[in-house]
């Protein structure tokens, strides 16, 4: 359930919107009053999502854009602004994830950073600086625990699932370049927040058994999260409910980095 008020009249922009938790961010914030338009290369991907959302009475639009283009990027821009004035919000919520393991090949590594480095930090620049602009915004990044604690090898233990480096490299330094930006973007009325899920159940492809029940003892919770559960965060940091707050990172990960 969603107050519609919560972002009534607000125009956000999410990148990343086909992966589990990216759908139930696009439920969220439809759900919250958002005219919400969801952007990524595959426009084709996204366009029966945006028909389930708009057929359940929410304002969801989609268009294409590459963020590893600043060109690209820039023409997604100036249709947003074009058509609806104003850019209110902003979601990072795309990431890239060629490498599967340490050996992976480096080229996997200088991939991943094409996406998840240069295409984030191109992403939140071209919209935060038109929001500057305009003088107000909020920009939510999505990060992850797992760039604010080290890789824990026991919870893998007998399963087929890995880690990779890049991942904690990139959310790591997705949290700290948070807060540069809501530095650098303070005096001029954008704030900038990171959320950090923990980890997520996911029901289409359920993770080993072993991993769930080792996973749910390090948490105080005693469980995973559901994608649903990481959506009330955004929602509030994009929202007028958290006017003052800036800088932050903000974890959602039922305890998991407190315990």
């Amino acid at each position: 359930m969603h107050d519609t008020s919560l972002l009534h009249d607000k125009v956000i922009v999410q990148f990343g919107g086909t992966g589990l938790l990216g759908r139930s961010l696009v439920a969220s914030l439809g759900g919250s009053g958002a005219t919400l338009i969801i952007a990524s290369r595959d426009r084709s991907s996204l366009e029966s999502l945006a028909v389930s959302e708009c057929s359940a009475g929410r304002t969801v639009h989609v268009d294409e854009v590459d963020i590893c283009d600043e060109a690209s990027l820039h023409a997604l821009r100036d249709r947003v602004l074009a058509q609806h004035g104003r850019v209110d919000g902003i979601v990072f919520n795309a990431v890239s994830r060629p490498m599967a393991k340490m050996s992976a090949d480096l080229s996997d590594w200088k991939a991943s950073m094409e996406t998840n480095a240069t295409g984030f930090f191109a992403t939140v620049r071209a919209f935060g600086d038109a929001m500057a602009a305009k003088g107000s915004g909020s920009i939510v990044n999505i990060a992850s625990m797992q760039g604010m604690v080290g890789m824990n090898p026991w919870l893998y233990e007998g399963t087929s699932m890995t880690t990779s480096p890049d991942y904690f490299f990139h959310k790591g330094g997705m949290i700290n370049l948070t807060r540069y930006l809501a530095s650098h973007y303070g005096l001029q009325g954008v704030r900038v927040n990171a959320v950090s899920p923990g980890g997520i159940y996911n029901p289409e492809k359920p993770q080993a058994p072993e991993f769930l029940e080792r996973y749910a003892k390090t948490t105080m919770l005693g469980r995973m999260a559901e994608a649903r559960e990481i959506g009330g965060a955004v929602v509030f940091l994009l929202s007028d409910a958290s006017t003052y707050i800036t800088g932050v990172n903000l974890p959602v990960d039922g305890g998991y980095t407190a315990k």
